[in-house]
């Protein structure tokens, strides 16, 4: 195939997913949206919002439209390791030995849907650190290697706090995207109530193989994106930076720590997806806005001022967007 009819497969694909998802989720577009860009950019998606909303609901949707094996965790405070990554069983065998052999955990899936993640323990939280970084796990002294393509789509519910434990900065920083459910409309919530109270039941149809998954992957890899776009989003990550030479303002005012890396990762990688879903082979400046938010939420961390003045990475990230021009001066290398 050529490069235009690349673009559209993939942008049938992707319009595909979405038409299919569109049947049980009403509203949401940005959220939905959101979710495959991350999944075409192959990370992991941290879904926060209060209780009914339908996150758990998108995920379930969304292992149904791809046809790849899935698995739910319910994070409670007494969920252990080994109940997410396995563990090693004394079993018999015909000729009446008795050996340990692994039986894998939940963990071992395409598609792993970790519902109320800040209910489990640091200790269990970590387990899923290398499995969403390394996209392997050690237990019984083995590295086992996950499947291919691997996601977890986390929720968890921002009230209710008590005897939760907030995620780590180290594991927030691999989610790919933070996205922030929001409650539907009046006219959406009328939809909800219609779809769910009258005994009908949507037809979901699969429309993508991992395999397919895959391919779609390397081809978001190949969009080009041009030097002065690459340095837009660098310029944008180093102004999250406080007490830097290029720090916004709003950052040394706010912030204690700004984005890693990984933001501007992030950023280059969802940018090249959101010009695909545009019918485009190149990324813009519009692209890089596009997605900052959703990249950089949940890499910033605010200091006592910004929370005592009720001040959210939101406001920082809009505020650094105001500040940081598209045709800035180069960063040097």
């Amino acid at each position: 195939m050529n490069t235009e009819e690349q673009i559209q497969s993939f942008r049938n694909a992707y319009q595909a997913l979405g038409a299919e998802i569109g049947k049980v989720i009403v509203g949401h577009e940005a959220i939905v949206e959101g979710t495959l860009i991350a999944i075409f950019g192959g990370g992991h998606v941290l879904l926060e919002g209060v209780p009914g909303l339908g996150k758990t609901l998108l995920v379930r949707t969304l292992s149904e439209v791809l046809d790849m094996s899935f698995n739910r965790i319910q994070f409670t405070p007494d969920l252990m390791p080994a109940d997410i990554l396995g563990t090693n069983l004394v079993m018999e065998t015909p000729g009446g030995r008795r050996e340990f052999q692994f039986q894998r955990g939940p963990i071992f899936a395409h598609l792993v849907l970790a519902d109320e993640i800040n209910r489990a323990t640091p200790k269990t939280q970590s387990a899923m650190l290398e499995a969403m970084q390394e996209k392997s796990v050690t237990a019984g002294g083995e590295i086992r290697k996950l499947a291919e393509p691997f996601f977890v789509l986390a929720t968890q519910n921002p009230i209710d706090q008590e005897g939760t434990y907030p995620l780590p900065e180290a594991q927030l920083d691999r989610f790919f995207f933070k996205l922030v459910v929001g409650y539907p409309s009046g006219a959406e919530l009328t939809e909800v109530i219609t779809r769910t109270t009258e005994g009908a039941k949507a037809e979901i149809n699969r429309v993508l193989t991992k395999d397919q998954i895959i391919e779609l992957q390397k081809l978001v890899r190949q969009v080009p994106v041009a030097s002065h776009v690459k340095d837009y989003a660098v310029r944008l990550v180093l102004a999250t930076h406080p007490k830097s030479e290029t720090a916004s303002p709003i950052s040394n005012q706010y912030l204690r720590f700004g984005s890693s890396p990984r933001g501007a990762q992030t950023l280059i990688l969802a940018g090249k997806v959101r010009a695909l879903t545009q019918g485009r082979f190149n990324v813009s400046y519009e692209d890089i806005e596009a997605m900052t938010p959703a990249a950089l939420r949940h890499r910033l961390i605010l200091n006592f001022e910004a929370e005592a003045e009720g001040i959210t990475t939101d406001h920082v990230i809009a505020q650094i967007l105001k500040d940081v021009p598209k045709d800035g001066e180069l960063v040097a290398v």
